[in-house]
């Protein structure tokens, strides 16, 4: 039996804000996604899981023509509100559109790129959910998703760590969720060569990139937080470029391929 939550608003999820590594994380991991699906006019995007539309007014700021796909009424209902005074100012508003990611209701090839951001590990059916985006999208567009990596160099020190803690020094575990745990409204817990085979059955990946380094370390945590801005900044955008280049280790994995003909 299917059980989901028509009414899920986040209020569970991680606030983006709220430290300087996640304010980053979260703003490349945006940046990197948005980027790859190359928002402009003319461009017709998808917007899957579109959460509480932020993705998408941007987007369709930058003129494309943008769709949101949904399933829960809460948060489909506080993008209408949020975004349609936003957008009347600035741009085109997005179409908001109550769906299931591995139901899509539209046609074959109709959009320019189809984006997933930070959702794909809360689906049941995440193969179907890519084979549905890669169904949507134009032969020559591209899917653009964006998975955290729970086998980040992050999640492997934090493991290493409970390790030596709990096993020779004999502490007892921590309370609550750990930084390396999967959510209990995730379905997949991804690392790199999951991502790779899962999105490789129905696209041809073009982009394989990972963002951020070392995000939920308690102690980079403290530490990025009282530098001086200007250094904590510098610091994060180099741990950023290592995570370019090894996106195995990276704390955010954004890939993007053309459907597989």
């Amino acid at each position: 039996m299917r059980v989901v939550d028509l009414d899920r608003d986040m209020s569970d999820v991680i606030p983006t804000g709220t430290t300087r590594d996640s304010e980053y994380l979260f703003q490349r991991m945006t940046d990197v996604t948005l980027g790859l699906a190359a928002p402009a006019p003319g461009r017709r995007i998808l917007d899957v899981a579109s959460g509480f539309g932020q993705d998408a007014v941007a987007m369709a700021e930058s003129g494309a023509e943008v769709v949101g796909a949904e399933p829960s009424q809460r948060m489909s209902a506080w993008a209408r509100l949020h975004a349609d005074p936003k957008s009347a100012a600035t741009g085109p508003t997005p179409r908001w559109v109550r769906a299931w990611s591995d139901a899509l209701p539209f046609a074959d090839g109709c959009f320019d790129a189809v984006v997933c951001k930070g959702a794909i590990d809360h689906f049941d059916r995440p193969d179907t959910a890519i084979a549905e985006m890669a169904r949507v999208t134009r032969s020559d567009g591209h899917v653009v998703l964006a998975i955290a990596n729970f086998d980040s160099l992050a999640c492997r020190l934090a493991r290493s760590a409970d390790r030596l803690r709990e096993g020779l020094l004999r502490r007892p575990p921590r309370r609550g969720r750990r930084h390396y745990d999967v959510p209990a409204d995730h379905f997949t817990r991804y690392e790199l060569d999951l991502m790779r085979e899962q999105a490789g059955r129905h696209l041809k990946l073009t982009a394989v990139r990972g963002v951020s380094l070392a995000w939920g370390l308690p102690v980079w945590t403290r530490s990025v937080g009282h530098l001086p801005g200007f250094l904590a900044q510098g610091l994060l955008r180099s741990l950023d470029a290592a995570a370019r280049r090894a996106p195995g280790l990276a704390d955010v994995v954004v890939l993007a391929g053309t459907p597989v003909v």
